[in-house]
């Protein structure tokens, strides 16, 4: 390496260029570091899920309760008691909403309450099978979906 360090007079001027060298120094120290940490980060994330609690819900008589049940080649939803299709499913559905809301006084109501659908799914019912309930009582313009589930046995209903 050499260095400029004088010559004439005239020509002494201060060097304005800047020094790279120690910024891209600095940048790859950096960038390996975080190629090593990142992977690191994301493979010793730890994910408790959640227990089977449930808050207790106030069954409203407006609210519509589904039961689906399923094997692998079939699906199976009860409104109330009795058995009803996708498509039977869907037009109740938009039925019960519409009756609902001109009981309540109409859309221009401000305290309309729309009733809500509480599914009941069998543990041994493959999702297609619930995942097609919610989606038709989505489609039928019920906002809340949810579902009911049993506590575990002995178990406290409330999450501590």
């Amino acid at each position: 390496m050499s260095m400029s360090v004088g010559g004439d007079a005239a020509e002494e001027k201060p060097i304005t260029d800047i020094n790279t060298t120690p910024l891209v120094d600095v940048m790859l120290v950096l960038l390996i570091i975080f190629l090593i940490a990142v992977p690191v980060v994301l493979q010793s994330v730890k994910l408790k899920l959640p227990d089977v609690r449930f808050d207790p819900t106030t069954t409203k008589p407006e609210n519509v309760l589904l039961s689906v049940t399923g094997d692998g080649a079939n699906c199976n939803v009860y409104w109330g008691m009795s058995p009803v299709t996708s498509t039977e499913l869907l037009n109740r559905g938009v039925e019960k909403l519409k009756a609902e809301i001109e009981r309540q006084g109409g859309v221009g109501n401000p305290a309309l309450e729309l009733p809500e659908a509480h599914i009941r799914g069998d543990v041994n019912t493959p999702y297609r099978c619930i995942g097609g309930a919610i989606y038709t009582m989505q489609r039928a313009g019920f906002a809340k979906v949810g579902f009911i589930s049993e506590p575990p046995p002995g178990g406290n209903p409330r999450p501590s």
